[in-house]
């Protein structure tokens, strides 16, 4: 294994660590998913505004890319 293997495990290993204790201690706002949707409003009842949209955007492109970069090795 590569250095750049095990550092990609460590990552893994902290976000583990991190989301599993967010999700243990059921605090609210806490976990990466609702991090997520507070950074990208995306809670019912949020104005849509453009800059909100804009963000939705954002994120929408990067999953789809991310997606897709995921599934189809050597594209993109």
């Amino acid at each position: 294994m590569t250095g750049w293997s095990w550092a990609w495990i460590a990552w893994l290993a902290a976000f583990a660590a991190i989301e599993g204790k967010a999700l243990t201690n059921k605090e609210p706002g806490d976990t990466l998913s609702e991090h997520v949707r507070r950074w990208f409003a995306t809670t019912r009842g949020t104005e849509a505004t453009a800059w909100v949209r804009v963000r939705r955007a954002g994120l929408l492109g990067f999953m789809a890319w991310l997606t897709v970069h995921f599934l189809v090795d050597g594209f993109m």
